[in-house]
């Protein structure tokens, strides 16, 4: 009987539901009353939850190769397939991103409109895992680039700054300049597989265009043809990390954004994501001759963001540029070219997902109290809000890779790889770290600890109880995994050597 489950469940569109129910669900909410809206999207994002750790459930981490795969017709005038699959490297991201969006859903108490924002909301859930499981490069495109139009209406309407159109219009256009950049390169590589199956001198028609990433990887290009894609697709998807010098839109965005929206979008790096994924995989030999290149803009992106934190007088300035500085440890890591690197950046993207994405949550629960993040407005809050110091304090140092945090293993890992080929780097990615603990603690000790000096601190309440099980659903992933990390290196490893063999296996 329970084999006879197991394989019903296995035959379903499990990952069309995860993409499909949210769409579907915010297109019901225009008929539903708006006292009721929230409560609904709620349910949709338990269920999303619920089916995202069924995915993760049914992946075998033995296998390095996609699971979960979907298939269908969807351009066959230009070869493009409704393509989806998961493997050991994107399938935590789903869990991950459904617990984001339901922690943004319960947080989110907004009185205008309540039926469009949530339905935005959902809307950009069901996207975002959309971003996730593409397996064709032009439906991965057109899920990143259906990203922008949530976001946009999101921070222009429901911004808590004055200037959110200007940041929600500046973030928009970054991101339509990225996004013709990998346009570009995905067509570069079907063109290019599309000429080498038509060999030298043939002609091919549109439907010999090749977007489908598993067929991409099966045959690298040759290394002349490899220059373009490499530059464009990490230039575009730099944009969206973001990687120095494209990352005005964050801070920007960090203050005039809502907080639900902003706490995803420093949560969850879809850019770095990209990389990973699509940039060094589709020109191997040109990412393995250029890591150097990587490993750089990490070692700047790390000091970069964190002398801009320390300079931070406000929290939200502070996390945006703090995460500014996690992705290029990141982006170090991958530039290792080794299992424990690739391993360590994958875990700390996760960790990102629910570290980051909590303590900007928090950030949001000080501002409805006392109406500002600026330290100079606060001070001795933990006499006030004892919880609140608590989880922030905890999120921290699982952002600073404390032991017993799920940080510690993702930054171990990472340091082992950086280590092994960029002995140099590692040094300073170990400064980066000093960096990283002084502008977290500087800011606590000014804004949490102390007397009290400010009324509105002193009469701020604690927690609410859906407060609670928002930072309760962000911390208990957070605790587990540094108890247990052995379940989740396990789960990434074989998709970590299949993805180094491809992209170092063809180095020169």
């Amino acid at each position: 009987m329970m084999d006879t489950l197991l394989a019903a469940w296995a035959a379903l569109p499990v990952l069309s539901l995860l993409i499909g129910m949210p769409l579907v669900a915010a297109g019901l909410l225009w008929w539903w009353p708006p006292q009721q809206a929230r409560a609904l999207a709620v349910a949709v994002a338990v269920v999303e939850c619920l089916l995202a750790c069924g995915v993760v459930a049914g992946v075998n981490p033995e296998q390095a190769g996609f699971q979960w795969v979907e298939r269908a017709a969807w351009l066959p005038m230009v070869n493009g397939h409704y393509l989806l699959g998961v493997d050991g490297l994107s399938a935590l991201f789903l869990p991950c991103s459904a617990v984001l969006f339901l922690c943004m859903v319960l947080s989110s108490g907004v009185q205008t409109w309540p039926r469009f924002y949530f339905a935005l909301l959902l809307a950009l859930e069901g996207i975002t895992v959309g971003i996730f499981c593409a397996l064709d490069t032009l439906l991965f495109f057109l899920f990143w680039e259906l990203t922008l139009l949530p976001i946009y209406f999101l921070v222009s309407l429901w911004g808590i700054g004055p200037h959110r159109r200007f940041a929600a219009t500046q973030y928009t256009l970054w991101m339509l300049a990225g996004g013709v950049l990998l346009l570009v390169g995905f067509l570069l590589a079907a063109l290019g597989q599309a000429g080498l199956a038509a060999g030298s001198g043939g002609s091919f028609a549109l439907s010999a265009l090749v977007f489908d990433l598993p067929t991409l990887l099966a045959t690298p290009l040759p290394i002349d043809r490899q220059w373009p894609i490499f530059f464009l697709l990490l230039l575009g998807f730099a944009v969206k990390t973001p990687v120095i010098p494209f990352h005005v839109w964050l801070p920007m965005l960090a203050m005039e954004g809502p907080v639900a929206v902003v706490a995803m979008m420093t949560g969850l790096k879809l850019g770095a994501y990209g990389i990973i994924r699509f940039a060094l995989p589709l020109a191997p030999q040109v990412a393995s001759k250029y890591s150097w290149l990587l490993a750089g803009l990490g070692v700047v992106g790390i000091y970069y963001g964190g002398l801009a934190a320390l300079a931070q007088t406000n929290l939200r300035r502070l996390l945006a540029f703090s995460s500014i500085s996690h992705v290029g440890l990141v982006l170090l890591a991958v530039a290792s070219l080794t299992v424990q690197g690739v391993q360590g950046a994958i875990l700390q993207l996760l960790n990102f997902t629910l570290v980051a994405g909590g303590l900007f949550l928090i950030a949001g629960f000080v501002r409805q109290r006392t109406d500002s993040t600026e330290w100079v407005h606060l001070g001795g809050m933990v006499r006030s809000m004892p919880f609140v110091t608590t989880f922030f304090l905890f999120l921290g140092l699982a952002g600073m890779g404390m032991p017993l945090t799920s940080g510690f293993p993702a930054e171990q890992l990472m340091l082992l790889g950086i280590m092994a080929t960029h002995k140099g780097a590692a040094l300073a990615a170990l400064g980066g770290q000093i960096l990283g603990a002084g502008y977290f603690l500087h800011y606590y000790c000014q804004a949490f600890l102390g007397p009290v000096t400010h009324r509105v601190v002193a009469e701020a309440a604690d927690l609410r109880p859906r407060e609670w099980l928002v930072l309760l659903l962000v911390s208990l992933p957070v605790l587990a995994s540094g108890l247990y990390p052995r379940w989740i290196v396990h789960f990434t490893q074989a998709p970590a050597v299949a993805w180094l063999a491809h992209v170092a296996g063809a180095k020169p």
